[in-house]
């Protein structure tokens, strides 16, 4: 090997060269081994440290987090349960809830945030809070027909006129500049409302349509809801009508629909139905089968539709609403904004309103012979609250009625055995979670109202009373009002109807009518000796704590979730101002 030859290799292998010497003769040649670098030692990365007090947080909160989840499904006793589960691994675990500083931190935390979930999502828990309604559409579109409706298009009207050339009505359906220009507005700036209610009325339009036949109405009418609420079975208007079909209250009671403290037929979907058809063919007949005028009549009253008639001598809406003489604006404005509808909604895709297919409105009916909560019904038929409450709109509370507790509830498709069965394992006074007052000797609706601060006409219809009933001593009575307990007051996970029982007032409670504010000094530390009936949850009430505190305070005696007759629990109470 050549010296150019070597060099590279040498190089390459880190070898050094040294050439001793001149000329010609090649002299003595010494090499340099250099030694490779020592290897480099890559310790593997060491486990993190074992930190029990963080493993024990973090398995706190998954509960604490799938309490929420339970909680926005409307599924109140699984939601407690998780939060329950949240706390009790803090109070079982070896630490406690309050000796270490970040375990502490957490806790007073957690307790809080339940708190106030109760304070809020779960302020409804004896299912008095009435629930809420929306406004109606027709006060929002007749508003906007205060402003003239555009022009329609000279493409507007020849689409329409193609359309109603092949369409088959039975309604008449002029093609004049009033129904025109409505068709317009239906297409330009109220479009995504239109749609919205096109689009719900897919779910109930079906039932509607088989009433009208079998009542021998024209199936165009089925159309009148989609401008008096949208399709909306909770839909309020300004005048108080309500519900799909927007019944005003002695219209509805005329037509059998129910009105109380605990239900409201008129925003039940079918049953309003069958008024409303009741209703429409007795205006049908009236006048004479023509549908215009009636359609005036059911939205401006037949005295009214009758007595412009008479003064007028005219006997047609069109020349009666040539002048505004004779009829109010939103009753001229009413027919023409339904004939609109109808022309959409008899061939939504011309006009652009592309419909989802959707299943028709469909349900299981289950008899309950005691009131029952709504949420139980969420979950004992593994239902979101939204649905059964959807299911049920008649509802004003979220319980079905107290005072006639035989009541057809509505529950999903396939859910029906599972909840009778359920039913058939529950107590009645599991099912709710009512709060009473018992009535002393000189006492009146009024003087309990006032004492208990709710309204005394909510008190009276609560019970089924007026408001000249007296009540005897002895008399139990309904309080219509939402408790106050904390859910986090609550540790232990009992079935959903043990629950429901511990919201109810026991034989070791302070009845509420008893209850003064008064003046909180330095806690006070207090044995109580567990009695018959006692609970963690009454005991908590009682002395106005936690059964968090309860337990922490308890440690030896109370074990798990359980309470024993006899028990000796120590108890730190508010001292009270004399």
């Amino acid at each position: 090997m050549t010296f150019r030859t070597l060099l590279p290799v040498a190089a390459a292998v880190g070898v050094s060269l040294s050439i001793v010497g001149c000329g010609r003769t090649p002299k003595a040649v010494q090499v340099t081994v250099t030694p490779p670098p020592p290897p480099v030692v890559v310790q593997a990365p060491e486990p993190p440290p074992v930190d029990p007090v963080a493993d024990l947080i973090a398995e706190s909160q998954k509960h604490f987090t799938a309490g929420e989840k339970e909680l926005a499904l409307g599924h109140l006793e699984q939601a407690r349960a998780s939060f329950d589960l949240s706390i009790d691994v803090l109070l079982k675990s070896a630490y406690g809830a309050r000796s270490e500083a970040r375990i502490r931190q957490h806790f007073d935390q957690l307790v809080e945030r339940i708190s106030a979930h109760e304070l809020t999502a779960l302020s409804q828990g004896d299912g008095f809070v009435e629930k809420k309604t929306e406004p109606a559409s027709i006060d929002e579109l007749l508003a906007i027909s205060t402003f003239d409706p555009p022009a329609a298009t000279t493409a507007t009207e020849s689409a329409v006129a193609s359309d109603l050339s092949r369409t088959t009505h039975d309604i008449e359906i002029p093609l004049n500049a009033k129904v025109l220009s409505y068709i317009e507005l239906f297409q330009g700036r109220l479009r995504d409302f239109i749609g919205e209610g096109l689009q719900r009325g897919v779910k109930y339009l079906p039932m509607i349509q088989a009433e009208f036949r079998e009542q021998r109405l024209p199936l165009d009418l089925a159309y009148i809801p989609l401008v008096e609420s949208a399709f909306k079975n909770t839909a309020r208007s300004r005048v108080r009508a309500l519900g799909m079909w927007q019944f005003m209250s002695y219209t509805g009671r005329e037509h059998g629909l129910t009105q109380n403290w605990y239900v409201d037929e008129r925003s039940d979907p079918e049953k309003a139905t069958k008024a409303a058809a009741q209703y429409l063919k007795t205006l049908g007949r009236m006048f004479d089968g023509d549908w215009h005028l009636a359609m005036a009549s059911y939205n401006g009253g037949p005295g009214r539709v009758q007595r412009a008639m008479k003064r007028s001598r005219k006997t047609d809406f069109w020349s009666l609403t040539a002048t505004s003489r004779y009829l109010p604006r939103e009753t001229r404005e009413y027919v023409p904004m339904i004939l609109a509808a109808i022309v959409i909604a008899k061939n939504p895709s011309q006009y652009g309103f592309d419909l989802e297919s959707q299943v028709p409105l469909a349900y299981e009916k289950v008899q309950v012979n005691d009131p029952v909560d709504l949420r139980l019904v969420a979950e004992w038929t593994n239902a979101p609250i939204d649905d059964i409450e959807a299911l049920n709109p008649e509802l004003r509370r979220w319980t079905t009625p107290v005072p006639s507790p035989s009541y057809d509830i509505k529950v999903p498709v396939g859910t029906g055995d599972a909840f009778r069965a359920r039913l058939a394992e529950a107590t009645p006074e599991s099912l709710n979670a009512f709060q009473w007052h018992s009535v002393k000797r000189g006492e009146t609706l009024l003087s309990i109202s006032r004492k208990l601060k709710v309204r005394q006409a909510d008190l009276a219809e609560a019970n089924s009373l007026t408001l000249r009933s007296r009540v005897k001593v002895g008399q139990q009575l309904i309080i219509p009002r939402a408790p106050t307990t904390l859910l986090a007051a609550r540790t232990v996970t009992p079935e959903p109807e043990a629950v429901l029982a511990e919201l109810r007032p026991t034989a070791s409670q302070k009845p509420v009518a008893d209850s003064t504010p008064t003046e909180k000094a330095d806690p006070e530390r207090i044995v109580h000796r567990v009695k018959r009936g006692d609970t963690l949850s009454s005991i908590a009430r009682l002395y106005n704590t936690s059964i968090a505190s309860l337990k922490s305070w308890n440690t030896r005696t109370i074990r798990g979730n359980r309470i024993n007759i006899g028990d000796r629990l120590t108890v730190f109470a508010a001292r009270t101002a004399n």
